[in-house]
């Protein structure tokens, strides 16, 4: 009903570290904030561990490690004011709109720098902060779960002065992947949008799922569908921009049409397949590249038609996935378009008590 936050500052153990766990927000402040369910002590005494509050539960490892904290500050100061910034982005309850932010910044702004952003080289790197800030109003990101699964970033930005929350793949960490960390940052992130009104944009560069042993055996397929389980059930407006890879069942679970997305972009350097032209390559000519003289020339070769006919946005748009193929520059303001035109939409889930998240 309402937008839940707690700070902590100084010591929560016990029962009462539920009281915040079950709330939207929690902040946490370095050197005085502890949380855990049982001390250094009991933890000596039980598995013979000797660790102390700070490493235990202390604020980076709650904002790090365990993902329980959402902010780590530095002092108390710093805390409060973070809270006041948050609490200026949300409505006071769920059947508000967020308050509109008055901003100069012209939606019609088109900035040169979004042409170069995306190496040309599909395996190389780039920082998907850039292109957030260079997008929203004023450059203004106030990020979320900053330090924890950081392969993917969530947080509240402005777009023509309405708030919006923002879920990005990051390819400057594990390429942007999707694992078991990033799936529930960004699953909470966006039921949190959902309840109170604000519209999501999604910001894709995604090669897929993170392959591994470790995952499968940690439940990947659980905690990857409650990623696609709230983005399925968000009823506010949804845009989504590919600007990159949109590749397998990591691109239908970002905001895809395919999961009621509203308005799908996509920049001439999206690349919308099953798979990477390597990986695809290497299944569908796997014998006539075995067969070949010289196999990494055949191989080379196959890659390079593959990308010709598939590694691009153009068959998407043509299939109806992509509302359109946009010029990167024109991004803000087709942003702000969309969200404008999605203002008043109704939509609403099939009446139950509740859903069965893969909890």
């Amino acid at each position: 009903m309402i937008p839940q936050i707690s700070a902590i500052l100084g010591p929560c153990a016990g029962g009462a570290v539920y009281s915040p766990a079950i709330t939207d927000f929690v902040y946490m402040v370095r050197g005085i904030s502890y949380m855990f369910v049982t001390g250094p002590n009991v933890v000596k005494t039980v598995t013979h561990e000797t660790v102390d509050m700070e490493g235990l539960g202390g604020a980076d490892v709650h904002a790090g490690t365990s993902g329980v904290a959402h902010f780590a500050c530095d002092s108390e100061l710093e805390c409060l004011e973070s809270i006041r910034r948050l609490l200026r982005i949300l409505p006071q309850n769920n059947r508000e709109d967020p308050p509109l932010r008055e901003t100069a910044d012209l939606p019609e702004r088109a900035d040169e720098e979004l042409l170069a952003i995306v190496p040309d080289e599909p395996s190389k790197p780039y920082d998907m902060h850039e292109v957030i800030r260079r997008v929203v109003d004023d450059g203004e990101f106030y990020e979320v779960h900053r330090q924890f699964a950081e392969n993917i970033l969530v947080g509240f930005s402005h777009l023509g002065g309405r708030a919006v929350g923002i879920v990005a793949n990051q390819p400057a960490v594990l390429a942007g992947v999707l694992d078991i960390n990033s799936s529930v940052k960004g699953a909470r992130f966006v039921r949190f949008c959902d309840a109170f009104n604000i519209p999501l944009v999604v910001f894709e560069d995604v090669p897929g799922f993170l392959p591994g042993v470790a995952q499968e055996h940690g439940g990947i397929i659980r905690h990857g569908a409650k990623l696609l389980y709230a983005f399925c059930e968000a009823t506010v407006p949804r845009v989504t921009v590919i600007t990159r890879k949109a590749y397998g069942g990591a691109y239908d679970v970002m905001n895809s049409k395919h999961i009621r997305g509203d308005i799908n972009l996509a920049w001439p350097s999206a690349e919308i397949a099953v798979m990477g032209p390597k990986g695809a390559v290497e299944i569908l000519f796997r014998k006539e590249i075995a067969e070949a003289g010289d196999p990494a020339l055949a191989s080379s070769e196959r890659e390079r038609q593959y990308r010709e006919q598939f590694a691009h946005p153009y068959i998407a748009a043509a299939r109806g996935y992509i509302d359109d193929v946009i010029d990167p520059r024109e991004t803000r303001a087709r942003l702000i378009s969309a969200l404008d035109m999605l203002r008043n939409k109704r939509d609403a889930n099939p009446p139950r008590k509740h859903g069965n998240l893969p909890l």
